[in-house]
């Protein structure tokens, strides 16, 4: 038995007319009909008395009409009730992020998730790459859109998505001896002083600047760490150093230059991440969001 065949049952016993019943039920007369019948013989009784133009309710009928009733607004509760969780959690998705990486595509994803969803609050969280794993992991974040470290092994249970890829540039203060040049080759870039993000919150960082340096053998020459890539730009503009790092010259300007580095190193992948398992309604809709604003740019 169906929760279909019980109410093509209600509707003809409350319309008196089979006709009438299909037609509210936006079904055919016939497969109203079977239905009804298929229900009355796999209960093993008969519902309605049928004359030529009409259906009449059978003693055993009436009393299953009321019980059929009860079992469909039951059926409609247990319904909205599901609905009304699924719509309701969370009501605020935590997101971690990393600024440098997902500058260029983070409002373009809130954008697009505040339309279709303008009833949940998206709660940011500007940590490390290494932190957002960490969140998603312990349940503090449900969400993260992280650069793809260096080794798999970092993404251990976690689900990963990614959306862009982003060149890796050097970044020079534009007074710089560099600042005319498009590109820079990895020998003379090595030969600067280097300005990066602190080795103790930022390890991938570190194992990405290992990665680029390995073609010319030598490690660049680091004199100040910072814990934030504002603070690694802000030292870069003032002329304390250079700085490997994406670019992101549409949030400074003119007040740094991102040349290309010869031979190019293998751009970074950034992406969606959270942990590997049903995510909320809510969660399952930022991902598309997320997906489908990366598309266009």
């Amino acid at each position: 038995m169906e929760l279909r065949h019980l109410r093509y049952f209600v509707a003809a016993a409350e319309t008196e007319n089979v006709s009438r019943a299909a037609l509210k039920l936006h079904v055919s007369q016939p497969a109203l009909s079977r239905q009804i019948r298929d229900l009355e013989d796999e209960i093993g009784f008969c519902l309605l008395e049928r004359t030529a133009k009409s259906v009449r309710l059978t003693d055993a009928g009436r009393a299953f009409l009321r019980d059929a009733r009860a079992l469909l607004q039951q059926a409609d509760e247990v319904v909205k009730k599901a609905r009304a969780i699924a719509g309701a959690e969370p009501t605020e998705l935590k997101v971690g992020y990393s600024p440098a990486a997902t500058a260029r595509i983070l409002p373009a994803i809130l954008r697009a998730y505040q339309r279709v969803m303008p009833k949940a609050h998206v709660k940011l969280h500007d940590w490390s790459n290494e932190e957002n794993v960490a969140g998603l992991r312990d349940g503090r974040l449900n969400l993260a859109l992280v650069v793809r470290p260096p080794k798999a092994a970092s993404l251990e249970g976690i689900r990963f998505e990614e959306l862009i890829r982003e060149r890796i540039c050097l970044a020079v203060p534009p007074h710089h001896a560099f600042a005319t040049r498009r590109s820079v080759s990895l020998a003379d870039a090595v030969s600067e002083p280097f300005i990066a993000l602190t080795r103790e919150e930022y390890p991938d960082y570190h194992s990405f600047l290992s990665v680029i340096f390995g073609p010319v053998k030598t490690k660049p020459h680091l004199i100040e760490e910072h814990d934030s890539m504002s603070g690694v730009m802000s030292s870069v503009e003032a002329g304390t150093g250079v700085a490997i790092a994406t670019d992101f010259g549409y949030s400074f300007g003119n007040r740094l230059k991102f040349l290309h580095l010869t031979p190019e190193p293998k751009p970074i992948s950034v992406g969606i991440a959270g942990t590997k398992g049903r995510l909320s309604p809510a969660a399952e809709k930022f991902w598309q969001c997320a997906k489908e604003a990366a598309s266009r740019k």
